[in-house]
Order: C-alpha cells, then sequence, then structure tokens
C-alpha cells in the first residue's frame, strides 16, 4: 500500500470516527430536546393508571328488590351528577277520609324525599336537598281543590329541593289531573301550578320548574 492509500484510508476512518463522535453527542442532545418539547424520546409504553371512574347514578336490582318488599313502590327525584334521578322507594299512607288523599300522598312523599339516601344510593352518589322538616296541609277556601300548601314557601326552597319536589309529585296522587303540581306556601300568596320539564331533570340548579299563577275561588 502506498503513503497516498494509506493517508487516503486514515483520512476516511478519520471521518467516519469523527462523525460516530458527532452521533453519540448528538442522541443525549436530541433527546432533551424532544424531551423539552414535550415529546418523549422512546416508544416504550406507559402506563398512566386506570382511567377515571364514572358515577353510574343506578342502583342494583337486589337493592330496589330489597325496597320493593315493605310497602307501596313509588318514585322520587334525588339528585345525581347535578341532575335528578329516578329512584324506587316505598311508603306506607296510613287509612283516612277521601278528601285527604292527595294530602296524605304528598305527605308520604315528602318524608322519603327528606330521608337521608340509604348505603346504597350514597355509594351510587345520590342525595337530596329537601329539608328534613318540610310538611303539607290541604288547599285553603280559596285555593284550587287540587292545591297543597306547603310549610315552606316554593319560592324559598332551593332550585334543587322544588326541583325534587314538583317532579316527584307530578307523576304520583299528589297532582292534578293533568299532572301539574299546584302548591302554595303557608302565607297569603296564591298557589301556582308548576311543572316538571325535560330541562327541570336535566338542569334542575339552573332550569326552574315552569308555573302559572291561579285564579282564587
Amino acid at each position: 500500500m502506498s503513503a497516498r492509500d494509506t493517508r487516503d484510508t486514515r483520512d476516511t476512518w478519520g471521518i467516519r470516527g469523527a462523525r460516530a463522535a458527532c452521533m453519540a453527542l448528538a442522541m443525549p442532545l436530541l433527546g432533551l430536546v424532544l424531551g423539552g418539547c414535550g415529546i418523549r424520546a422512546t416508544e416504550v409504553p406507559t402506563d398512566f393508571g386506570p382511567a377515571p371512574s364514572r358515577v353510574p347514578c343506578a342502583l342494583s336490582g337486589s337493592d330496589i328488590g330489597t325496597q320493593s318488599s315493605r310497602g307501596i313502590l313509588v318514585q322520587v327525584f334525588l339528585v345525581c351528577s347535578s341532575q335528578l334521578a329516578p329512584v324506587d322507594r316505598t311508603v306506607r299512607i296510613g287509612a283516612g277520609p277521601a278528601g285527604t288523599d292527595r294530602v296524605r300522598a304528598g305527605q308520604a312523599l315528602l318524608d322519603e324525599l327528606s330521608e337521608p339516601p340509604s348505603d346504597a344510593e350514597k355509594q351510587a352518589n345520590y342525595t337530596t336537598t329537601v329539608p328534613e322538616d318540610l310538611t303539607v296541609a290541604g288547599p285553603r277556601d280559596d285555593d284550587p281543590a287540587d292545591a297543597l300548601r306547603l310549610s315552606t314557601a316554593p319560592a324559598e326552597l332551593t332550585p334543587y329541593a322544588l326541583a325534587q319536589i314538583v317532579c316527584t309529585f307530578s307523576d304520583s296522587e299528589a297532582a292534578s289531573d293533568d299532572g301539574t303540581v299546584t302548591l302554595g306556601g303557608p302565607g297569603p300568596d296564591a298557589s301556582r301550578r308548576y311543572e316538571c320539564t325535560e330541562a327541570v331533570r336535566t338542569r334542575p340548579g339552573t332550569e326552574p320548574p315552569p308555573s302559572t299563577g291561579v285564579d282564587r275561588t
């Protein structure tokens, strides 16, 4: 091999060595740059843990079956994930004059609404906002015959509590024939007819039950 060939060979290996050294230095720097940009310099799978759990807002069949074996099955609306959700409950309504059926049904439903949720309901994230001491009475002389008077005026209840009461009453013996609920308070104000709508059930905190005034008799 000539001196020139030897020099060319050294130059070739020198260039290759320099390139290899540059690559060796460039890889860590590339990793730092990519890391600084929020990009991982590896394709190794990363375990980010389980996905966030979702609130079911539903009770199991066994929970419902246990409740329904102790009395008359009714449906009340509780609050779950900022919406109204129906829950099966059982009530016992005592005997009384036929004219008081609506009042007795209304009080039984109020008692259920104000009752703290069961353990199973709590686990499903159900809550209630209806006050425990709320009572209901029949109409006054100048009220419609289907009116119910609450011990707290409807306007003084929280939006969630009023929505719970209206939607629970609307599908029960406490409702009027057209499904509306006529409610008043303990004061002299006239009662009003309330309606449970889909908007109320899905947005009870911001969508009050639609209501209309009633004529005094």
